[in-house]
């Protein structure tokens, strides 16, 4: 058993960080001090934003107080973004040029968008990530008919039918899925139902890679019709900071960690979400395995912080829950090989997710 640490770091809001932090109210804090230092003081969940486009939830139904979470844990809040780290050091550096000093540091910062790398630069071209500040710029064009959304995985297909239901102002809707095609990681049985979907919604499909020309989207066949707005759901890329930093990564940039969500370089530093990526096993970036890892993540600091070695491990199991809304009252569930739909999806859509949202709601307003 080592010395007990004595400042913990948590850098960035994400889903897993709010587990760490509910673990902490209800169990006290396992270190002499603490610290969240997040850009914003709200979490957003991502998963009821298309909910929000397709006009079935408030603008800031889906949010989480994380600031209100830190402070009925004890955390001290520090707003900003993280800009850089030395792990030697041990350290972190904020937007401000502030350095912060931690015996162990726990990020959970997210991706950041590949829009501009993949399709290049347009001025209406917007990226979903960070998922905030796509709300906030979607909002500015509340009449754009022709929309194309690029990226045929998940996020895509949600984004794409939400926009085809929008109650103030429906669009004409073009999903460019890639050369890959339709949901390629779902089963066949799936994509078929949503194949159909997109069909009876009218929704053009184009499986083909695409890129900016002059401003307007081009695949290899031609250039797309003329387009109001052009929506990215690419994927996360890795921001550039902890490669810089000195942290070991993936090949694509992606903190490297093991199966107790540690870097494999440094052991005081801990990662999860979509900027880490696990070593020992395949483990997609996706807000589901964000979720369920963050209870393992917060026995592993607890673990860390008292001295002793870190043991709980998240081991995603061999399907996922995918419920993917129509923007119409329906969703498709996908389960493995098992796909199915109907209203009942998107109700039992709406539970989880309601669910998920309020319990944090109310940790945080509990006396």
């Amino acid at each position: 058993m080592s010395e007990p640490c004595k400042h913990l770091l948590l850098v960035g809001g994400g889903h897993a960080h709010v587990a760490v932090l509910a673990d902490w109210i209800k169990s006290g804090l396992p270190c002499e001090r603490a610290t969240l230092l997040t850009p914003h003081r709200m979490l957003r969940y991502s998963g009821m934003v298309p909910g929000w486009i397709a006009g079935q939830y408030a603008r800031d139904e889906g949010l989480v107080d994380v600031g209100a979470l830190a402070a009925r844990a004890g955390v001290q809040l520090l707003l900003g973004p993280c800009t850089g780290i030395d792990p030697q050091a041990g350290w972190v550096k904020t937007g401000g040029g502030q350095v912060i000093e931690y015996d162990v540091v726990s990020l959970d910062t997210g991706g950041v968008g590949r829009s501009s790398r993949i399709l290049g630069k347009a001025p209406k071209l917007l990226d979903i990530r960070p998922i905030d500040r796509f709300v906030e710029r979607l909002e500015k064009y509340p009449l754009a008919r022709r929309i194309a959304v690029v990226g045929g995985g998940a996020g895509g297909v949600e984004i794409a039918f939400a926009l085809n239901n929008r109650t103030a102002s429906p669009a004409q809707v073009t999903l460019v899925t890639g050369a890959e095609g339709l949901l390629p990681t779902l089963s066949s049985a799936v994509r078929r139902k949503v194949k159909r979907e997109l069909a009876r919604q009218n929704i053009t499909v184009i499986a083909e890679d695409a890129r900016l020309e002059d401003g307007q989207l081009a695949t290899a066949s031609g250039k797309v019709p003329n387009q109001d707005l052009i929506i990215a759901a690419l994927g996360s890329g890795a921001p550039a900071w902890p490669a810089a930093g000195g942290l070991a990564v993936d090949e694509d940039g992606f903190i490297a960690v093991d199966q107790y969500q540690r870097s494999i370089s440094h052991p005081n530093v801990f990662a999860t979400g979509d900027v880490a990526s696990r070593q020992d096993r395949s483990v997609p970036h996706s807000g589901v395995h964000a979720v369920m890892a963050g209870p393992h993540l917060a026995e592993n600091l607890r673990q860390v912080m008292r001295g002793d070695a870190p043991t709980s491990v998240y081991k995603p199991r061999p399907a996922s829950l995918y419920l993917l809304s129509t923007g119409d009252g329906s969703a498709i569930l996908s389960y493995g090989p098992l796909a199915a739909s109907g209203r009942w999806a998107s109700k039992l859509k709406a539970a989880i997710d309601k669910r998920w949202i309020s319990k944090y709601a109310n940790l945080a307003n509990s006396v």
